[in-house]
């Protein structure tokens, strides 16, 4: 196993922050020539990294510490009333485990998706270079989670399998379905599959406090926050 400290990181310029309007963000990468290994990505997990096509990183913004990771421990997990019903309203689906290589079927409905749901994002507007960049991968963990009715693709779950927990990457889904709060059972499943392997945690990413489109992490509960270096957990 690869000792943290002799891994090397990089810090980018400061430039606009994704998620706070105003605010300037810096992001730590760890050096790209250092191979990709499950070992040295489920400790950094634990520190607060997160993958982005093949590379890991964390916020590392001197004057703001907005950004918190967020995980869920999968045993201690109990669905509330709102989540049951989710669970229910998408017993339909039938779910088929991939690997994460480009697909017309896949960018179709990530296109839409980024449209619909994040057109003042600067993820838009959304194009082949972009999505495979962001979220085509041939590492050996990573996954496409399809959710499918009646063979129609409605959900895609980007999904690490790492030694410590699931890692969720990213989930887009099909904006005509809205009914069925679909990226919150794309979460839910991942939840299942994490126990159901054995493993301690869900990785949610970060969860910003001020931050609308963050609000609903904390839905899950317990949720576990890095803070201080100490995991805490919000019950």
């Amino acid at each position: 196993m690869t000792e943290l400290a002799h891994l090397k990181f990089y810090a980018t310029q400061p430039h606009p922050c994704s998620y706070l309007p105003g605010e300037q963000a810096t992001t730590l990468f760890l050096d790209p020539s250092q191979p990709m290994d499950v070992d040295i990505y489920a400790q950094l997990s634990t520190l607060g990294f997160r993958r982005s096509g093949d590379h890991l990183y964390r916020p590392h913004c001197q004057n703001c510490q907005a950004c918190v990771p967020a995980r869920i421990p999968v045993e201690r997990f109990t669905a509330n009333r709102q989540q049951r019903k989710i669970l229910k309203r998408n017993a339909d689906l039938t779910v088929r485990v991939v690997k994460p290589l480009f697909s017309e079927d896949h960018y179709s409905l990530y296109l839409r998706y980024i449209e619909a749901r994040h057109a003042d994002g600067d993820m838009y507007p959304p194009s082949r270079e972009q999505f495979s960049t962001f979220l085509l991968s041939e590492l050996p963990f990573a996954r496409f989670i399809e959710f499918r009715l009646a063979g129609q693709l409605l959900a895609v779950a980007v999904t690490d399998v790492l030694p410590n927990g699931l890692s969720a990457v990213y989930t887009f889904f099909d904006p005509a379905h809205e009914q069925r709060s679909l990226g919150r059972y794309a979460i839910l499943w991942q939840i299942g599959e994490a126990a159901r392997l054995g493993l301690h945690a869900l990785y949610l990413g970060y969860w910003i406090k001020n931050c609308r489109k963050m609000s609903y992490k904390t839905q899950y509960r317990p949720l576990e926050l890095l803070v201080n270096q100490r995991w805490t957990a919000i019950t």
